[in-house]
């Protein structure tokens, strides 16, 4: 079951890479970005974190990668980091908030409201801890 949600990960990050205009050559680089981020999230899961912990440390993963690449490659970072960012992002949480305001749950979508607020953050708390790990490192050279 693993193995087949990191392909659909690859396959689902490299057709939208193919959707942001990613340039051919670096189609299955930005596809791998999102597999190891899912694979990060999914193996991290029996670990007893939380969502939230969870999508920190696949983030800071998708970033350290995207980073990586862009430097090997000579690219800009947000060719793999935007598209490899993908699976990470919480749309479920965002339409278990509108079906449950829609049901009258307010409760409930509050809760969903809360945990999708806080994987937001933390998805971007770890592109800036990444982003300014490689820039001390880069004024160090």
């Amino acid at each position: 079951m693993m193995f087949i949600q990191v392909v659909g990960a690859f396959i689902a990050v490299v057709a939208f890479a193919v959707i942001i205009g990613v340039p051919r050559k670096f189609l299955g680089f930005a596809g791998l970005v999102g597999a190891i981020g899912w694979f990060v999230y999914l193996i991290l899961e029996p670990t007893g974190l939380t969502v939230v912990g969870r999508m920190f440390f696949a983030a800071l993963m998708v970033a350290l990668i995207s980073h990586s690449f862009a430097r090997l490659m000579k690219t800009p970072v947000t060719l793999f980091l935007i598209a490899g960012i993908l699976p990470l992002v919480p749309g479920v949480g965002m339409y278990r908030i509108v079906y449950n305001l829609i049901t009258n749950n307010n409760t409930v979508a509050g809760h969903y409201m809360n945990e999708t607020i806080q994987i937001a953050g933390m998805i971007a708390l770890a592109i800036f801890i990444m982003d300014t790990i490689f820039r001390i490192f880069q004024k160090n050279k």
